[in-house]
């Protein structure tokens, strides 16, 4: 059993070069989100459905990559450690992979475009897995202090909003811009080349910096356990002894019903901005830099509860605050005590319980990914292993394959109200627009109720966590 790492706290210079590399991510899952869909389906001619298909293939095989590299991960042997080998190995493959999406060559018939958009996709996503994984599983080996591991998170979870935000907001302020040929700027072919290149470049530097930024941790971190010849078999069977952790299976059932959540938000945000609220184009970018604020505060806010109420008080307590005050402004325009969507009030209200609603949810995600650390030594406790990287690649593993269940739910949620084609904000039946209102205040809550639920069933608490400290440091199990 490798020794226990001391308690200690890491220096702030440490934590900000540590957090530098999200942006990496936070970038990657910016361009996915907001722009790639429009750019292979408008602006190179891909039909919409094709494009769909390709993002989901992308994304089934990387969430089955999460575990193998998870595994990888913790058992790797060198003089750089576990984790290390794979960050600097995957900086490189990283940015080619994102310039190459942005810059398909010329010429291309549909099915050849579709052939190099899956593969490009898949390459981007499995290279961005071999860093992301490897590097948020140093958390726990960074600290075994319990605090410290949810203030190293704020600053992974800060960078990773900030730096994707900052990305998006450069693509349509400076990279997509209009020309003489092209008026409309989103529809600008060599504002996506810009950005492919420049988005690139930040990652590979976010990369770098951040796996140079804690080489110097390298010594004092964990050792790979020996090596054995488990076979296929073998390390099935361990892998199914470390998930069975209670504590565990707490957060992997409530990522679950929360990652159906944020499916159906994220696949009808442009839904009911449009038609609920009937926002217009600039009035929904102006939702966009409000969450700024909303992770600088959760960066304060996670912390602090996490030191006051204990990690998983605090998460309930935050859970229960975003399920009571997320769906608020449709449930109070239901009952017709919101302002209405021709009078000046109605953006400003919007913004304000978007900024509240983010930063519950980013405070939420931090104090859950230190839970996932605290893990580690709990299941050392009852395993003799250390596993960091396959709580870390499961957890990874739930978001990604689970949303696209909220995806295909809330396509059954505009059929089940009727939601009409080609509809014009302002011009579908009133009854539609509350029918859609109403089944996605439920859905959210009820798939958000039932994750809080399972949330209450994780049973690590500081004292128990020190208390597997001092069995570790005792040589116990």
């Amino acid at each position: 059993m490798s020794p226990v790492v001391p308690a200690v706290h890491l220096p702030t210079r440490t934590k900000i070069l540590y957090g530098i590399g999200s942006v990496a991510y936070g970038v990657k899952d910016n361009g996915f989100q907001f722009f790639l869909l429009l750019y292979y389906n408008q602006v190179l001619g891909l039909p919409e459905a094709w494009v769909g298909l390709g993002i989901m293939m992308a994304l089934v095989v990387d969430a089955l990559v999460d575990p193998l590299v998870g595994h990888l991960s913790d058992h790797w042997h060198s003089r750089w450690g576990r984790r290390h080998p794979f960050m600097y190995a995957a900086a490189l493959p990283v940015a080619g992979a994102y310039w190459l999406l942005w810059s398909p060559p010329a010429g291309l018939s549909h099915p050849q475009l579709l052939a190099y958009f899956v593969v490009v996709a898949v390459l981007v996503r499995v290279f961005i897995t071999f860093y992301e994984i490897p590097s948020a599983s140093l958390v726990p080996e960074l600290t075994d202090q319990y605090d410290e591991r949810t203030s190293i998170l704020s600053f992974r979870f800060f960078f990773g909003w900030w730096g994707g935000l900052t990305m998006a907001v450069l693509a349509y302020t400076i990279f997509l811009q209009t020309d003489a040929t092209h008026p409309v700027g989103v529809l600008n072919p060599d504002g996506y080349h810009r950005y492919g290149v420049t988005a690139s470049l930040v990652m590979l530097a976010a990369i770098l910096v951040s796996a140079l930024g804690t080489h110097s941790c390298i010594p004092h971190l964990r050792r790979p356990p020996a090596r054995h010849a488990l076979g296929v078999r073998g390390v099935f069977w361990q892998l199914v002894e470390t998930l069975s952790n209670r504590s565990f299976m707490a957060l992997f059932f409530a990522g679950v019903f929360a990652a159906m959540g944020v499916g159906i938000s994220s696949a009808l945000a442009l839904y009911v901005n449009t038609y609920f609220w009937e926002l217009s184009s600039t009035q929904m970018s102006m939702l966009v830099l409000p969450l700024f604020v909303s992770a600088l505060l959760a960066v304060g806010v996670a912390p602090a509860l996490a030191i006051r109420l204990g990690k998983k008080r605090a998460v309930l307590a935050v859970s229960i605050a975003a399920l009571l005050l997320s769906p608020l402004p449709i449930a109070l325009r239901l009952l017709g005590f919101f302002p209405a969507n021709d009078t000046p009030l109605l953006l400003p209200a919007v913004v304000v319980f978007n900024v509240v609603s983010v930063t519950l949810f980013i405070t939420s995600s931090i104090l859950t990914a230190s839970m996932v650390a605290d893990l580690a030594e709990d299941s050392e406790v009852a395993t003799g292993r250390r596993s960091e990287g396959v709580f870390v690649a499961a957890n990874m593993f739930v978001q990604k394959a689970v949303s696209g269940v909220g995806i295909f739910g809330s396509s059954l949620l505009l059929g089940a109200v009727g939601f009409p084609r080609d509809a014009k904000p302002g011009a579908v039946d009133p009854v539609v627009i509350w029918r859609l209102g109403f089944l996605y205040v439920t859905l959210l809550v009820t798939v958000y109720a039932i994750a809080i639920g399972f949330l209450s069933t994780y049973r690590i608490s500081r004292e128990s966590h020190e208390e597997n400290l001092r069995r570790l440091a005792a040589g116990g199990r």
